[in-house]
């Protein structure tokens, strides 16, 4: 097993965020309720990358920031009509989720 960090995202509604997170590329891997109607927990996954998403109010706050390095930032800027900026470390973007969550995206230059 290889160790890894995932972040905990909070949001209000699941299939809103899920929606949100496929134009980046994510897939939903499992969710989980600890009865029907009750708040879910999802993991999301894109390549090796791993993301929960919760809609458990304890699990995190809105306006969390995440830091996302891959491949093309063009690709995923063109999705959203955006333009990648140049910093001396990557070419970056900068979003929000449906709940406010801050994802910065990068590609790495050098």
């Amino acid at each position: 097993m290889d160790e890894d960090v995932i972040p905990i995202l909070r949001v209000e509604e699941v299939d809103v965020a899920l929606k949100w997170y496929e134009l980046l590329g994510f897939t939903a891997q499992w969710e989980h309720r600890f009865e029907p109607g009750l708040p879910a927990f999802v993991e999301i996954a894109r390549g090796d990358v791993r993301i929960f998403l919760s809609e458990h109010e304890g699990d995190a706050q809105p306006d969390t920031l995440v830091y996302l390095r891959v491949r093309d930032v063009d690709a995923i800027a063109a999705e959203f009509g955006m333009t990648p900026e140049d910093a001396p470390w990557a070419r970056e973007i900068e979003l929000r989720d449906p709940d406010g969550n801050r994802l910065r995206i990068g590609t790495p230059v050098g």
